[in-house]
């Protein structure tokens, strides 16, 4: 079984048995881990250590909302954060993420689904790693977009994009991997988060998707998450599931 070695993992947890679950399957995948059972003791442990590179999340701590930690949190890191909760409403999932969280999961879990989101996590803080200047040119498979001279093409061939279009696009590829809400995209695209701004950008991701995707009935690079938002698939990511 490969193992990672990422710095540690906190599992934030008030419940005992799902706490150790959690903690056991870590450990098995050998990774490095602390537990908190409260909304306080977590953040104590963020604001004191400084190894900790991945956080897993329960909203329904008994002394704060997770929600709280994750927007308290953003405040100051951008330590990648899934959440595990019992709360499967849209709205629930909107709110963690619009928040901050990178990725959401809902109980009962897979324990193997988990791990296989904890490795996504793990492997994107090397592609978020502060070390090197962000590159100009994004590539992903056969995307490739030139930040300096305003271009994306695919399999090297220019992409006419219109200019919503293209600010989608590279929206989307600055966050590779991560869940995007529908919020957050008219805010950082058309500056504001208007009802009635939403079906202009189901228009606008839907021509976006035609575009660069060479197979309409098997999208590679988009992924839509129902009432949720949109998500740029890292094409190479076994993890990611490119037809959901």
């Amino acid at each position: 079984m490969a193992t990672v070695d990422n710095g540690v993992v906190l599992v934030v947890e008030d419940d005992g048995a799902v706490r150790n679950l959690v903690s056991t399957a870590l450990e098995v995948h050998g990774l490095r881990h602390r537990e908190a059972a409260t909304a306080t003791a977590a953040l104590m442990e963020l604001t004191s250590a400084s190894d900790i590179n991945l956080v897993i999340l329960d909203l329904g701590l008994p002394d704060r909302d997770g929600v709280e930690v994750i927007r308290a949190l953003r405040g100051w890191s951008r330590t990648p954060v899934i959440v595990l909760s019992a709360r499967q409403e849209d709205a629930d999932k909107v709110a963690a993420l619009d928040a901050g969280a990178d990725d959401y999961l809902t109980k009962p879990f897979s324990v193997d689904e988990l791990m296989a989101r904890v490795r996504v996590a793990l492997r994107r803080l090397a592609y978020d790693a502060p070390a090197a200047p962000e590159p100009q040119t994004y590539r992903n498979g056969a995307l490739a977009i030139d930040f300096d001279a305003g271009v994306a093409t695919l399999d090297g061939d220019e992409l006419h994009l219109t200019p919503i279009e293209y600010r989608l696009l590279c929206l989307l590829a600055r966050n590779t991997g991560k869940v995007l809400t529908h919020n957050y995209i008219l805010k950082e695209v058309w500056g504001q988060a208007l009802a009635a701004d939403l079906p202009s950008l189901r228009v606008f991701m839907a021509t976006l998707r035609k575009k660069i995707e060479p197979d309409a009935q098997g999208p590679r690079y988009l992924q839509t998450h129902v009432g949720i938002g949109y998500r740029m698939l890292r094409v190479d990511d076994p993890a990611g599931d490119p037809t959901a």
